[in-house]
């Protein structure tokens, strides 16, 4: 992928959004982009394994964990999962664990950081719904590129 966000910012100054927000990369693409799938979840992540377990088709998965460092909604299956069924990438507003098997997956991963202790599993939270964090609002289908400066938002795609 040959596409860096602070060119694309310039390029498109005024109408795209830049999220707000610090982030970790992970997995082994530092570089992704994509349409924007959602998940609004707090501390249960059964509704990011039903997401991940279907076609990717290219898109990218945000999920508003809410900002929680209490538990982590995407482990290794979970990212290995997703790189198989054709994710580009996500992006966890919460946190991640097994960082260092994640980091061989040929898959690009944003989060707050890491946390041993998984979620559980209750079903709770809501799909493909607008997300509002990072001074930023993530909207289904809109597109997310991410790399080593950032992570951008635009409502269509730019390159």
């Amino acid at each position: 992928m040959t596409f860096s966000t602070a060119d694309l910012h310039d390029e498109h100054e005024g109408k795209v959004q830049v999220a707000n927000i610090l982030m970790q990369s992970y997995g082994r693409k530092a570089r992704f982009s994509g349409p924007i799938s959602t998940v609004k979840c707090f501390e249960d992540n059964s509704l990011v394994r039903a997401a991940l377990e279907e076609p990717g088709n290219g898109r990218v998965l945000v999920v508003d964990g809410g900002g929680s460092i209490r538990c982590a909604l995407v482990g290794d299956k979970l990212a290995e999962m997703a790189m198989k069924n054709g994710w580009a990438g996500l992006v966890v507003h919460g946190c991640i664990r097994d960082s260092a098997v994640i980091s061989t997956l040929d898959i690009g991963i944003k989060a707050l950081g890491t946390n041993p202790r998984r979620s559980v599993k209750k079903g709770a939270g809501e799909r493909d719904i607008a997300l509002n964090f990072a001074a930023t609002t993530f909207t289904p289908e809109d597109w997310l590129y991410a790399d080593e400066d950032g992570i951008l938002l635009s409502r269509m795609k730019l390159i």
